[in-house]
């Protein structure tokens, strides 16, 4: 999932999720100026200013159960440019209605990319 045609067929909410842009360096929107790979033409998801109080979800389809055989490794990249702005990742079970957190990262003002890899280890359905 690149963001490079179109949002992502494995993030179903996106259309739903106010405050989500997809966007890249060259949109005048302020950093990030290039993606993780140093290229401005290349897109991204973004929150939008408004959003800068606020916050906004992004939430995979539906994965099924992994095993011994098949584990689940998601790899993203992230660029945070607010002090107060926290990313998380969560993991709910399709059976329950809780959010599991399952990484996060806040506080700090990063501007630049950072990349991180979570391994999910489920033995139903879930989403990310």
């Amino acid at each position: 999932c690149d963001f490079e045609t179109d949002e992502c067929k494995a993030l179903h909410e996106l259309n739903l999720q106010p405050g989500w842009v997809r966007r890249n360096g060259r949109s005048g929107m302020g950093p990030p100026y290039f993606d993780h790979n140093g290229n401005d033409g290349a897109c991204f998801l973004s929150l939008s200013s408004e959003m800068a109080s606020s916050s906004a979800t992004l939430r995979t389809n539906v994965f099924l159960p992994t095993d011994e055989e098949h584990v689940c490794q998601i790899t993203f990249h992230y660029w945070i440019s607010q002090m107060s702005g926290t990313l998380m990742v969560g993991f709910q079970k399709h059976s329950e209605d809780i959010i599991t957190n399952i990484w996060q990262v806040s506080g700090e003002l990063q501007n630049q990319w950072k990349e991180n890899t979570i391994t999910i280890n489920s033995t139903e359905k879930y989403e990310v």
